[in-house]
């Protein structure tokens, strides 16, 4: 890590191969986090992240944020906004990540912080959800802090092995 503050912006086509880099190595280290596996992701190409973008979404509220040390992406978040009629007032943030060597430099923070702005950027979004592992303490606080609720969980929700963890959902209405 170069020490540098940290940038934190919208991901570009080309850096979808850092963002898969980051993606893999993340799923393998934290299993009960997400809900993608890890082996069923790693023979994915990067250029099939490319909808998480969001660039055929004029509407915007589609995004996938990085945030940079230097060269380097050690984080990132996407929101997924729906594109039904009456949903599409709703965003979806999937796939907060953070690498282990950046933890602890308020870059989950930062990158929660701006993807929130920029749903608010976007005309018609009304409302955040996420979900979260339950008992993941450091997620969920940090979620609270920036006023996210939760309001309802979903037991069983992944399996990992023959261990199920319940999933927490939670909602922040911008």
């Amino acid at each position: 890590m170069t020490g540098e503050p940290i940038t934190i912006r919208p991901l570009l086509v080309e850096e979808l191969g850092a963002y898969k880099a980051l993606r893999d190595t993340i799923l393998a280290e934290h299993p009960s986090a997400f809900t993608s596996d890890a082996a069923e992701s790693v023979g994915r190409a990067a250029d099939s992240y490319r909808d998480r973008l969001g660039l055929d979404r004029p509407r915007g509220g589609h995004f996938t944020l990085g945030a940079w040390d230097g060269d380097t992406l050690v984080g990132a978040i996407s929101c997924e906004r729906e594109n039904r009629i009456k949903v599409r007032h709703v965003g979806h943030l999937i796939g907060m990540m953070v690498r282990s060597d950046a933890q602890g430099r308020g870059v989950g923070r930062a990158l929660l912080n701006e993807c929130i702005a920029a749903a608010r950027r976007a005309g018609g979004l009304e409302m955040l959800t996420l979900t979260v592992t339950a008992g993941n303490a450091p997620a969920i606080a940090l979620y609270e802090s920036v006023g996210f609720e939760r309001y309802g969980s979903l037991p069983r929700a992944i399996r990992v092995g023959d261990t199920y963890y319940t999933k927490d959902q939670m909602v922040l209405v911008l």
